[in-house]
């Protein structure tokens, strides 16, 4: 059988390749799922798809009528997926419940400290051959409070980098983790870790429930010198209202690896082209803001990861299997 993957990077084609050797015969594509390419999979049973492919109601039409029959996506979100849909489709989808979260949460650190060191402004300065201090003056995280948003893998990860830091740690989630309790993690009410934190870092899947968690209120609640990072999905954070709080100065520094319009502009080169994203533009221009794209599972060992579930997720399908990863059996 050969699969069509679709939004394949140059460093994850050779290792999707590899690991489907002996078993299947795979076409990387570097374009995204959508409307306008979703022909392309035409007498495909099984097609791979990435974190920012648009697999609404029309695109899994398409590809329904052109014979496929599974979605293998690679990544744990699956709010680009209409899974009603698909299952009135008979369409099997299967997505990575879980892979190393060390990346993100290690990320997720990068950008805490980049945004606090002041470290994308220092590095553009030395370039110049400026060697001045002035502006960089950062703070101590030994002693300081971090607000987990969301404790489970990778916030218990964070968690244990905070504790390593000599960090005072709060917890808010659903259920507590005990492990993260253990570190002397106190859980709070949203509200609480808001108000109390000097550090929040966001690790909550986005539900109907957490679309917007971060929103005006919860923004004003903070304070005026804390640190923002989300690494998890952009629709956490009601965008216009954290610019509106940057333009008036508040925040020592937000660090962004997710945008909640980023679907058609992640993952792509817009550098040759006009900006039609305003808050982006704006975001973009705040010099204690650093906006990666999207990037902080991409290491070695959680692409890997990401890799060998997604062919054991389609081994399972051939095979007539189930599994944790399976998100609609056909």
């Amino acid at each position: 059988m050969e699969i069509l993957a679709f939004g394949v990077t140059a460093d994850e084609e050779p290792l999707l390749e590899r690991a489907f050797e002996g078993r299947h015969e795979v076409r990387c594509l570097d374009v995204f799922l959508s409307e306008d390419t979703a022909p392309i999979a035409a007498g495909y049973e099984v097609v791979s798809s990435s974190v920012n492919a648009d697999l609404g109601g029309r695109v899994l039409r398409i590809l329904a009528a052109g014979g496929t029959k599974m979605i293998a996506q690679r990544s744990t979100g699956f709010n680009n997926i209409d899974l009603e849909e698909a299952r009135r489709l008979g369409m099997t989808v299967s997505r990575v419940s879980s892979y190393s979260p060390y990346s993100v949460a290690e990320f997720a650190w990068t950008l805490a400290m980049a945004v606090n060191r002041r470290i994308v402004r220092a590095s553009n300065r030395t370039r110049d051959f400026d060697f001045r201090l002035n502006g960089l003056m950062g703070r101590d995280m030994h002693g300081r409070t971090v607000g987990v948003l969301g404790t489970g893998k990778i916030g218990e990860a964070f968690t244990r980098i905070a504790h390593g830091f000599g960090m005072k740690l709060l917890g808010w989630d659903v259920a507590q983790n005990p492990a993260c309790v253990d570190l002397g993690m106190k859980y709070v009410e949203k509200e609480e870790l808001f108000a109390s934190s000097d550090l929040i870092t966001l690790h909550v899947p986005l539900l109907e429930s957490t679309h917007h968690l971060v929103d005006s209120a919860a923004l004003g609640l903070m304070r005026d010198d804390a640190i923002l990072v989300n690494s998890s999905r952009g629709g956490l954070i009601d965008t216009d209202a954290l610019v509106a709080e940057l333009r008036a100065g508040r925040f020592t520094g937000v660090g962004l690896d997710v945008y909640e319009a980023e679907a058609g502009v992640f993952f792509t080169d817009k550098s040759l082209e006009a900006v039609e994203d305003d808050t982006l533009a704006r975001l973009v221009t705040f010099p204690n803001v650093v906006v990666t794209s999207h990037q902080a599972y991409y290491t070695a060992d959680a692409v890997g990861q990401i890799i060998d579930t997604t062919v054991a997720n389609v081994t399972d399908f051939l095979a007539g299997r189930r599994s944790e990863n399976t998100l609609v059996p056909s």
